[in-house]
């Protein structure tokens, strides 16, 4: 099935559009530098990293590639790798369609490996510990994106309640720390914003489709995601969502 691109507006020419949107993110060149993609046509590596999977998540074709679906019960996969270890600027892409079901469903957990780790606990890190995570609140037909970050000293949620969008369709999300600004997007659209005193995270592991200590199971597709290790503008964003 053929592509369809959506173009995405920047925060500066949606001013009069998009409540908030107080300062104009970082402008670089068109050129996004170097970043780890996460695909799911193979789920035994992701990025380079070895891959644990639990329940029976499907890969499903689409006219952008594969993606990977959930249940919303216990289909998850977990990822030996914090692919934005050590980043002092970040942005976190992925495009996903979400499809209803619970209210809360954390679907991409990011996650430093601490002393303080459970015991026994696999991936072995402490879920209250640094973190970086996608995820969306379900409201009948329609969602809106949580994005969240903590670590020492900081500790925020980006989420507008206000702002939601139908479920059972693709759409591109982002969260961009550059430096100061913590900023979160919806089809290259600013959602919300803060200053935090954000401190790179160490290495550790990831969950796609849950919590990391599995919680809060997420009901749809994912078909990709990138790490950017620099603070990119809507202009270098993943443009091409599937149409299916």
């Amino acid at each position: 099935m053929r592509k369809m691109t959506r173009p995405f507006r920047s925060c500066a020419a949606m001013a009069l559009a998009v409540a908030g949107c107080v300062s104009a993110p970082p402008q670089r060149s068109a050129d996004a530098p170097a970043a780890t993609i996460w695909r799911f046509g193979d789920l035994q590596r992701i990025g380079g990293a070895a891959v644990r999977v639990e329940g029976d998540p499907q890969i499903l074709s689409t006219g952008a590639g594969p993606a990977v679906h959930f249940d919303g019960e216990d289909d998850a996969l977990f990822i030996a790798s914090h692919p934005l270890a050590g980043a002092r600027e970040f942005t976190v892409e992925a495009i996903f369609r979400p499809e209803g079901g619970a209210f809360e469903q954390r679907w991409l957990h990011l996650a430093e490996q601490t002393a303080d780790a459970p015991a026994g606990a696999s991936p072995p890190v402490s879920p209250g510990g640094p973190r970086m995570m996608f995820e969306i609140r379900v409201v009948g037909d329609r969602w809106y994106l949580d994005a969240f970050t903590t670590g020492p000293g900081y500790n925020k949620a980006l989420v507008v309640p206000e702002k939601t969008f139908p479920v059972g369709r693709w759409y591109h999300v982002a969260q961009v720390y550059d430096g100061r600004t913590y900023r979160s997007y919806v089809d290259g659209e600013l959602q919300a914003q803060a200053d935090i005193p954000f401190h790179p995270q160490g290495p550790g592991h990831a969950s796609l489709g849950t919590r990391i200590n599995r919680r809060d199971y997420f009901k749809g597709a994912v078909l990709s995601a990138r790490f950017t290790r620099l603070a990119l503008s809507p202009e270098q964003f993943t443009r091409e969502l599937p149409t299916d």
